[in-house]
């Protein structure tokens, strides 16, 4: 029997999930942050239940059953314990998911099928020739990108981890294959960040076996990975900056921003583009590295 999709251990996997999140979250907030005394010293960082409840107008009780999973919370309610724990909205998004996937489903759930990449989407990431742009699924899985995205990250490309098809998952890489700490100037965030998309991967699909099989993986045989998981960090749209060791060009310092691509009513895709300051030292090295991608056969060619 698949643990995962067992409804007794997927129930249980779900309490565990909201328990741990929102004792993470409460444990990050000082009493003094939301104006409450700290009565003396305490055994245990952040605020306690009974404060959480407090903030919540709700009954200690209440809160301590919705905090074990073992109620099913009216939105009112989640509402109220998310401004309390101050959430953010990737975070509020989490909880609120969480929460979904641990009523009693009405019918039977559509399993999740992930889609092909119209050749129109190919065709968009080919003509981006001065930017960096691929497609991944909610699983960290690259399945599109262009010719400037192969020649970016050709670590990534020629690791081990790559599947039977050749394509990367951004996770694998990371957390098995030790290069990616050379190629990575910044591992420790690039690791926070990726665990943190998969997480809220996780809250959105709590039924998707690929994605708790990869979880386990990871979990089997990365410390690293374990760490992460255990902080309940959420993410779902990211930007900033990307620091990179490339191989052949030398450090590179590029800005990053993700966006929704809406393929499938039933999966997440992201679209993510990479590109350079204009006049930094990184513009120049990323123009070399465009120059010699544009001599490689693009991703709708035969290789």
């Amino acid at each position: 029997m698949d643990r995962w999709n067992s409804s007794p251990d997927r129930h249980a996997a779900n309490r565990a999930d909201i328990r741990d999140f929102l004792v993470g979250r409460r444990a990050r907030i000082t009493p003094e942050q939301v104006g409450l005394p700290t009565n003396g010293p305490r055994r245990v960082p952040g605020l306690r239940r009974e404060e959480v409840a407090q903030l919540a107008s709700i009954s200690t009780d209440y809160y301590t059953r919705v905090e074990q999973g073992r109620m099913r919370a009216s939105v009112t309610v989640l509402e109220a314990v998310a401004r309390a724990l101050r959430l953010d909205e990737d975070e509020r998004g989490y909880l609120f998911d969480l929460a979904r996937a641990a009523g009693p489903a009405r019918r039977a759930p559509r399993r999740r099928r992930d889609v092909e990449v119209p050749p129109s989407v190919q065709w968009m990431l080919d003509s981006m020739t001065k930017s960096s742009a691929f497609v991944r699924n909610g699983r960290m899985d690259v399945i599109a990108h262009n010719a400037l995205f192969r020649a970016l990250h050709a670590p990534m490309f020629d690791s081990d981890t790559v599947d039977r098809r050749g394509r990367p998952n951004i996770a694998r890489y990371i957390f098995l294959d030790p290069g990616s700490a050379d190629f990575f100037v910044d591992w420790e965030a690039a690791a926070v960040t990726t665990v943190a998309l998969m997480r809220a991967e996780a809250g959105r699909e709590p039924r998707d076996r690929a994605l708790r099989e990869l979880i386990g993986e990871l979990s089997t045989l990365s410390a690293q990975f374990r760490i992460q998981w255990a902080a309940h960090h959420v993410r779902i749209r990211h930007h900033g900056i990307k620091r990179l060791q490339h191989p052949d060009v030398g450090r590179l310092e590029l800005v990053y921003r993700s966006m929704d691509l809406p393929l499938s009513d039933r999966a997440v895709y992201d679209l993510t583009v990479y590109t350079a300051e204009p006049g930094t030292s990184s513009e120049d090295r990323f123009k070399l590295l465009a120059s010699w991608a544009a001599t490689q056969p693009s991703a709708t060619e035969p290789t």
